[in-house]
């Protein structure tokens, strides 16, 4: 039979692993990773195989030579360009005439392969993509079948209230030769993106077996470490062409000529390469010994991986480290915790290297070194660093000056040398600090920087829409902890950076290898003038003066200490508002409000409302995104009520065909929308899902549940000041105020829980509410939103605990309480 080896790649997230060798070439226990590929081919009944090469390819071609050696025919082909998975599986299609695997190179698996192909043929499937399950789905293209096994659902990478399954797609796939043929000759094409959805399009047979055994996608250094326990815990069944000896209660694994000295001790699993040398006294604890290493008079390895051709000293103590080929250990060296040295490196004698620390290739430590990391993750940058178009953390503890600048230069090599970003910030010192940081790093790699200072996000999206900017990046305080920075980053054109850029931006930081700007392409960094100036006048071209004058408004505002401040009350008075101003000053410290602080200020808000017989009140948030609003009586209307009372006024004064909303707004919306003849559509609960729905869907308004409005014409994001004047504008044509209107919306009754669910079961979990739920009507946009007895629930996992939110809507009370507590009492037994 035939098969297909994808050994492409370059690898990027197992560096500095993968500086000198193909990621493929990378050894799991002594055997490199493609060769076990090939292994588990030539067993399953493979034998003819064709290797489509990439990134050093003669590493490969090297190694594996015709094939003969590992009981195979080995061809070569290696793409001039870069022509997508599938587009590069039709650059073999002279080798494909019959039934075809297609595997990557860098896969540790031990699927029964034959099995698979039986099934296939017995299923009569144009393609089949083998599956499993994993505890965390998001990095991988997540898929659903019916009862069949046909394919019926996939997506790439989704964000967690998107997994609708733990299922995955493995990347190994059995095709057809006319399933090959759809797609284009020397063109790039993608099996998920493009492929897969023509056959779906085609009603072809399209099935996902979902494989038994063992399946890891070895792609990066925690994965790498995770694949070799489970190599060393039998989790895997691997050949490593190796005798086994117990010493002890310990299973080791010999190579040829392996050389023990007096008294070694072995714990756990050990392998030991050929022609290798454990000195006496020396301590093996779940360890690998590459082929012609040697390991000094009493050193000790625990759960530490070393490659061929290394030398460790006596009575050095390696902790869950790797060393990779060629290098040097001194005597008494420690190395901690996730430590990495990389080929050709030298240790000195008495150095310590700490946890985390990975040293690149051809380095020298000296003797009795302390050698740090330049910054220690916890568990929750492990996880991911952006959410939702920023990272958040600790100001000075997670978030640092250093950070920045790493975080800074990983974002400019990104977008590449030449580039311009525009930065700003809240007024708070550590927002400047932060935000020089980032310009530093974005300057050292070759990134010119527009620098408008303290602004609100509106002006800054507004720079970004009008300028030749390839992004932007803003810093301030997290609005509901001082204590917590936000780095929010920004597309060229204005929005919310997507997911699957910033996924590129954090495998370079994590990586830690991007490219620095030579001495001569050094950024520049400007002060440009005239940016808020410029936002003002076409605010004011946007907008009917006219209107809101007559209508003699009184209004109170609460600019919330922030830097609206300073920009606004200029727009205002050109709109003959008798303006009462409160907080309308800069204040660093209360950027930031806790739920006990924001509740006061609209108190505060309320009674001078009240008192001054105020037509209406705002309060801005100190980035001047968002609303909260307060009517003419000095009664609070939440952001569910908002969003619709605001749609109301809108439809009635303007001429609409779509509007936009999140999955998680009130059925109120669909409603009010009917009345008009104008269609809803749903999108993700998140900001940039709003601005991609308003800038690619056609629609003419987006609300938000949180405060936020994009209006037409202006701007791409929500803008709260641009949302104040809207406002006031319908208020004055329809000749209202909100308190004359609520109460024809307040009969929706919506109920929030949090289910407590670990990490690892979120997939799982989603997996089994998928099932539960498929004879419902339901919406699979950001979680799963469930229709029932005129009513609705909403679950999805939360993105930044080990929880999922359930909300719900019904017109009845008891209806409500029954709904949510059904899907908690699923949500939790899913967990099992």
């Amino acid at each position: 039979m035939k098969a297909i080896i994808m050994a492409g790649g370059f690898g990027t997230r197992l560096r500095p692993l993968t500086i000198n060798l193909p990621k493929p070439m990378v050894p799991i226990g002594n055997i490199p990773m493609m060769e076990h590929v090939v292994n588990l081919l030539k067993r399953n009944g493979f034998d003819e195989l064709v290797s489509l090469l990439f990134f050093q390819a003669e590493e490969i071609k090297h190694h594996f030579g015709d094939g003969h050696k590992f009981g195979v025919r080995m061809d070569y082909l290696q793409p001039t360009e870069d022509y997508g998975t599938a587009g590069a599986v039709r650059f073999a299609e002279d080798f494909i005439d019959d039934t075809v695997l297609v595997i990557s190179g860098d896969v540790l698996t031990d699927f029964d392969l034959s099995e698979a192909i039986d099934w296939h043929r017995a299923k009569k499937a144009d393609a089949t993509i083998m599956l499993t399950r994993v505890e965390n789905p998001l990095p991988y293209g997540i898929v659903i079948t019916d009862d069949d096994d046909r394919i019926v659902r996939f997506l790439e990478k989704p964000s967690w209230g998107e997994a609708f399954s733990d299922t995955i797609n493995t990347g190994i796939y059995i095709l057809e030769p006319h399933a090959v043929r759809l797609i284009p000759p020397r063109t790039n094409f993608d099996f998920s993106q493009n492929l897969y959805p023509l056959m779906l399009s085609k009603k072809m047979g399209l099935y996902g077996m979902v494989a038994s055994g063992y399946w890891k996608d070895v792609g990066n250094i925690k994965e790498y470490a995770r694949a070799h326990r489970d190599l060393l815990s039998g989790s895997i069944n691997l050949d490593l062409g190796l005798k086994q000896k117990k010493i002890g209660e310990a299973d080791v694994y010999f190579g040829k000529n392996v050389h023990l000295g007096d008294n070694v001790t072995f714990k756990g699993v050990v392998i030991l390469g050929d022609d290798s040398t454990v000195s006496s006294g020396a301590e093996l604890n779940n360890s690998v010994v590459g082929n012609r290493v040697k390991v000094g008079e009493k050193s000790s390895l625990f759960n530490t991986i070393v490659w061929s051709d290394t030398w460790i000293g006596a009575e050095s103590k390696l902790e869950q480290s790797i060393v990779c080929s060629r290098s040097w250990i001194g005597e008494n060296v420690v190395l901690m915790d996730d430590a990495i040295v990389s080929d050709e490196c030298k240790i000195g004698k008495g150095a310590t290297i700490k946890a985390n620390c990975k040293i690149w290739p051809g380095k020298t430590v000296d003797d009795g070194a302390i050698l740090s990391s330049s910054l220690v993750w916890g568990d929750k940058w492990n996880r991911e660093l952006f959410t939702q178009s920023k990272v958040t953390g600790l100001a000075m503890t997670e978030l640092t000056p250093e950070m920045a600048v790493k975080l800074g230069a990983a974002f400019g090599a990104f977008l590449g040398p030449g580039k311009r970003v525009v930065t700003s910030r809240d007024a708070s010192d550590t927002s400047r600090l932060l935000k020089r940081g980032m310009i530093a790093g974005l300057l050292a790699a070759g990134i010119d920087v527009d620098d408008i200072e303290a602004m609100p996000i509106p002006v800054v999206r507004y720079a970004l829409k009008h300028g030749s900017y390839g992004a932007g990046v803003y810093i301030r305080h997290n609005p509901a902890d001082y204590h917590l920075i936000d780095i929010i980053v920004f597309n060229g054109d204005g929005l919310d950076m997507p997911t699957a850029k910033l996924k590129k931006v954090e495998r370079m930081f994590f990586g830690e290898d991007f490219r620095r700007a030579s001495l001569d392409e050094i950024g520049h960094l400007d002060l440009p003038a005239g940016v808020l100036e410029d936002y003002r006048d076409d605010f004011l071209g946007t907008i009917r003066p006219d209107i809101i004058r007559k209508a003699g408004f009184k209004v109170v505002i609460d600019y919330a200490n922030g830097g609206a401040s300073q920009v606004y009350p200029t727009l205002f008075s050109q709109l003959g508002i008798n303006l009462v101003a409160l907080n309308a000053y800069v204040d660093p410290r209360k950027l930031s409000a806790h739920p006990d602080e924001q509740a006061q200020s609209i108190v505060q808000l309320s009674s001078i409302v009240k008192s001054l017989n105020a037509d209406i009140g705002f309060m801005l948030n100190p980035a001047a995104e968002k609303l909260t609003v307060v009517d003419e009586n000095g009664n609070l209307i939440d952001s569910q009520l908002l969003l619709l009372l605001v749609t109301h006024l809108f439809l009635r004064t303007h001429k609409a065909n779509r509007i936009a909303v999140p999955v998680s707004a009130s059925m109120g919306v669909e409603e009010i929308a009917s009345r008009y003849g104008v269609e809803v559509i749903r999108v993700r609960n998140s900001h940039l899902a709003m601005m991609e729905a308003y800038q690619n869907s056609g629609v003419d308004f987006v609300g938000g549940t949180l405060g936020g409005f994009i209006f037409p014409d202006f701007q791409l994001g929500t803008d709260a000041i641009m949302a104040t004047v809207y406002i006031l504008e319908m208020m004055a044509k329809e000749k209202v105020r909100l308190g004359e209107i609520r109460s024809k919306f307040e009969h929706y009754l919506r109920k929030e829980i949090k289910v407590p669910c670990p990490w690892a079961k979120k997939g799982q979990v989603m997996r089994k509410l998928i099932t539960m739920t498929s004879e419902k009507e339901r919406q699979l946009i950001d979680g799963v939103r469930v229709f029932e007895n005129g009513g609705w629930v909403l679950v999805a996992p939360d993105n930044l605990a080990g929880a999922f939110t359930i909300l719900g809507e019904s017109e009845s009370k008891e209806s409500l309480d029954k709904m949510v507590n059904r899907y908690q009492t699923l949500v939790e037994e899913a967990q099992s």
